[in-house]
Order: structure tokens, then sequence, then C-alpha cells
């Protein structure tokens, strides 16, 4: 099933509409969960941060043991053209993929003689500067690279992350905040997080389980240039709970602003206001 609509897939050197069939029943990718993915948006005629993305994926690839195939400029290039055939209020988000077909004699290991790839584009509305979340604790942590991929965008991850999503609405919250193997704050589910205390912006530092994000980057160099201190350290749940400000930070939105963690409630605050203009500011100057 489609997460959006007015679908533009490009596969096998060419671009094809509609959300075509891209892999078989017995690719490695499809029954043994070798896939890596990454995702852009375009909106206002405007893509920011494409290249850093399409360079992720082949990163992802790599450590997935998927050998990838399409330079970050030819997929630039593909994406761009592909784009050609939205308006230019179209909001789209732009994934290209990779998997791999063969295994080893065992089946378990890729095999790097032949890689799956497509770029899909699919029309998702970008959400509402009024949208906001809450957060609830869940059971589920982020793994480490010793157990897990954590150092690529791979699709196998993302089970551990719907049952986050899953424990948490059960209860009425619309997104989990997730601890590191320690007990430390990661991320949420979906996205990464700030927390805002005194007019400082702090996150939780790179730690190795969880991938820190393009567009988290992407706020803090804009904080930082604004003049804000930004403090990428260790981070508890209560933490959180003493926080003035909230917002998660990832692609598909940009910039969601938080309005409870459990009981604690919290306002849409200047400083998450002000991350996403600047974001804005930054990505129609063309920088």
């Amino acid at each position: 099933m489609a997460t959006g609509t007015n679908i533009r897939t490009y596969f096998e050197g060419a671009w094809h509409n509609g959300d075509v069939p891209i892999m078989r029943a017995a690719d490695h990718g499809s029954w043994l969960g070798t896939t890596v993915f990454d995702g852009a948006r375009f909106v206002n005629g405007l893509a920011p941060d494409l290249d850093l993305h399409c360079a992720r994926v082949n990163r992802s690839a790599e450590a997935l043991m998927i050998k990838p195939t399409v330079s970050t400029e030819d997929m630039i290039a593909i994406a761009r053209e592909g784009l050609a055939a939205f308006t230019k209020n179209a909001a789209v988000y732009i994934r290209p993929m990779y998997w791999a077909i063969h295994g080893d004699p065992a089946a378990i290991a890729p095999s790097p003689d032949e890689t799956g790839f497509a770029i899909c584009l699919e029309e998702i509305p970008f959400a509402p500067d009024t949208a906001a979340t809450t957060l609830g604790l869940t059971q589920f942590r982020r793994p480490t690279l010793d157990s897990a991929v954590v150092n690529a965008k791979a699709g196998c991850l993302y089970p551990n992350n719907a049952r986050m999503l899953t424990e948490v609405r059960a209860r009425g919250f619309g997104n989990a905040l997730v601890a590191d193997a320690l007990g430390n704050v990661a991320e949420t589910a979906t996205a990464n997080v700030f927390m805002v205390k005194d007019g400082e912006v702090f996150t939780p530092i790179a730690n190795g389980t969880f991938l820190a994000g393009i567009t988290r980057a992407r706020h803090i160099s804009n904080l930082k240039a604004d003049g804000v201190q930004v403090h990428e350290t260790v981070l508890s749940f209560d933490d959180f709970r003493q926080a003035d400000e909230v917002f998660l930070s990832g692609n598909m939105s940009k910039v969601t602003p938080v309005t409870a963690f459990e009981d604690r409630q919290y306002q849409v605050g200047p400083m998450t206001r002000r991350v996403r203009e600047m974001y804005w500011d930054w990505a129609a100057s063309g920088s």
C-alpha cells in the first residue's frame, strides 16, 4: 500500500507512472530484509539537502553489505528529472532505494553481483505549521551497532519503531520518546528530538544507536549561526520533563512541536517557531 498519491517510479533505467513492482519473490531483499532507503522532500519547488540524502543512501547500502551502483551526482540528476513532472506547489517525498538480489550459497549474506535500485516519488502533503504531537514512554529501545545495522537507514530496523508507535498510540500518544541501551534518551520512534531549557537547545549526542539526521544537523547549524547555544549531550527522561519546549526534527515535516510528554505539558514556544523559520529561510536562500 502506498503512503502517498501521484506516484512516479524510476526502475531499470526509466521513469514509470504509478506504484511499479520492483522486487521478485526470491530477491534477497524481499525475504531477508536487505533493503535501504533514504528520504528527501520537494516542497515549494525546493529540495533541501537532496545531495546529502542521496549520498547517505549509498553509505547505508555499504553498511548493509549491498553494493551501491548509482553515484550521488547521477542519483540527484535522476530525481530532478522525475520531479520535473510535478507542479511547483506539489509536496513530494523522494525515496531512493537499494536492495540485494542474490545471496551467498547459504543465502544469508547478500551478494555484490547484482543490486536493485529504484527511486519512488510520492505526493505526500506537508504538515501544517499548527500540527503538533505528544510523546509517551515505550518499553522498547534503540539497538546498538553490535546487534543491528544502526549505521544504515535500513528497512529491517523499522519493525522495532513500529512496535514503539503501536504501544504508545494505544495509550493515546502520537509518538514514543525512546531510550538507548543505557536508558538515556536517543530519539523518538520516527525522528530526532530536541529540547529547550532557559533559552538554550539540547539534543541527544550521537552515540551510534540512532541516525543523527541530515535535518537535525541543519537545525544545529542554523541555530549556532543565529547565536543560540546548542548542546549535543547525554539527556535523561527527567531532563525532558523539566524542559521549556520540545520539538522533533525529521525529513518528513522538518519541525514538529511537542505539546506533551506523558503528563508533562508544553507550549509551542518561540525557539520551536524560530527553528522552523530559520530552516525555510535557509532552504529558500539556496545555501
